[in-house]
């Protein structure tokens, strides 16, 4: 089992499986609820990232539902990637998750039935970790590898958190470095330089991003999202676009690894970055570079908490930050302006 590469046996990888956003729009076009569902607080109108529920208690109910084939070859990792990117949405949501169900689909001719459970474990070691349990699933026999959770978490009324709700004037924050897509890339094609690159690469994407439950208690949090298939740039987009806002980035300030340059030197990059562009390409001003350019389009998995804050509030969020050990990611990324003729202007 220990020569078996997952990221073999499958044509994507992780949230590079996505869809393509402006495919998906076509889907979706007819099919979005138009029935009045009182207790919906928020549904699939506004492309968020869970569903919410009013329970009339005070709380809502929170769930979602995130899988994708594997990223990494490694069925223990996968797991618990897979695990930790479901998890996200409900965080992002500012919700806790209170149990999952797993959904698995497993070439049962082609992997090893041991290799699934290794997956299941990872999966079960990120749930434990985030004091859940993994209460139930469903299982297919599939012509590829997949893995992911249905989650359903609680949140306070008042915390609820959405990505279309941000306010002019507001500074953005991310909670995790970019380049998964591309080392992703780099492992599926057998061309990582060095492990510590990949094991890197892997722990940022297993990182919980549970600080979205606090971060949801800050005043003046205004707006907040995770960072998955459609990259910084396509999720910067929908932001906007839900808040008809424009958003001014400032490249220096967006963090990426530190050893991506010389992969993408090597012509390392997702198909999917490309998608990505031509999705949002009409809406985005100032993106010149190339590095820039393709960094801001690759589509991450397990990526880190996008917060849309009010500047007069963004102390609070910094203190905690450093208390959580992300003091890499004190520096406010970018401003919400009032709407242009771009959804995204990139200062490079």
């Amino acid at each position: 089992m220990t020569t078996i590469k997952l990221t073999q046996f499958s044509h994507g990888a992780g949230c590079g499986c996505k869809i393509a956003p402006d495919k998906l729009e076509q889907i979706l076009s007819n099919n979005k609820s138009t029935s009045v569902f009182q207790n919906l607080l928020v549904g699939n109108q506004t492309n968020d990232d869970a569903a919410v529920w009013d329970l009339a208690n005070g709380q809502a109910l929170v769930s979602t539902v995130d899988f994708f084939m594997p990223i990494v070859d490694d069925a223990f990792d996968f797991g618990r990637i897979a695990a930790t990117n479901a998890l996200s949405d409900v965080y992002a949501m500012g919700g806790k998750p209170i149990f999952a169900n797993a959904i698995l689909g497993w070439p049962i001719d082609k992997l090893p039935l041991e290799l699934a459970a290794k997956v299941i474990e990872g999966a079960q070691f990120v749930c434990k970790q985030a004091n859940i349990p993994i209460a139930g699933g469903h299982s297919i026999d599939s012509l590829e590898p997949m893995f992911g959770l249905a989650v359903n978490g609680l949140v306070n009324n008042e915390n609820i958190k959405q990505n279309s709700t941000a306010q002019n004037g507001d500074v953005l924050f991310l909670t995790k470095k970019l380049g998964t897509g591309i080392i992703g890339t780099a492992i599926k094609r057998g061309l990582i330089e060095d492990e510590l690159h990949a094991k890197t690469c892997i722990e940022s994407m297993c990182a919980l991003n549970s600080i979205g439950f606090e971060i949801a208690k800050l005043s003046g949090v205004n707006a907040m999202t995770d960072i998955t298939g459609f990259g910084l740039l396509g999720h910067l987009v929908e932001m906007a676009e839900g808040a008809n806002l424009t958003a001014e980035i400032d490249w220096k300030n967006v963090p990426y690894f530190d050893f991506i340059a010389s992969y993408l030197q090597k012509n390392i990059i997702p198909d999917n970055t490309y998608r990505n562009w031509n999705a949002y390409e009409k809406m985005v001003s100032g993106l010149n570079d190339m590095k820039a350019f393709q960094i801001m389009n690759d589509p991450q998995t397990s990526g880190g908490l996008l917060i849309s804050i009010n500047p007069a509030n963004q102390e609070a969020l910094i203190d905690l930050f450093n208390k959580n050990n992300l003091q890499d990611f004190i520096k406010p990324i970018g401003v919400f302006k009032e709407t242009s003729s771009f959804k995204v202007n990139v200062n490079l």
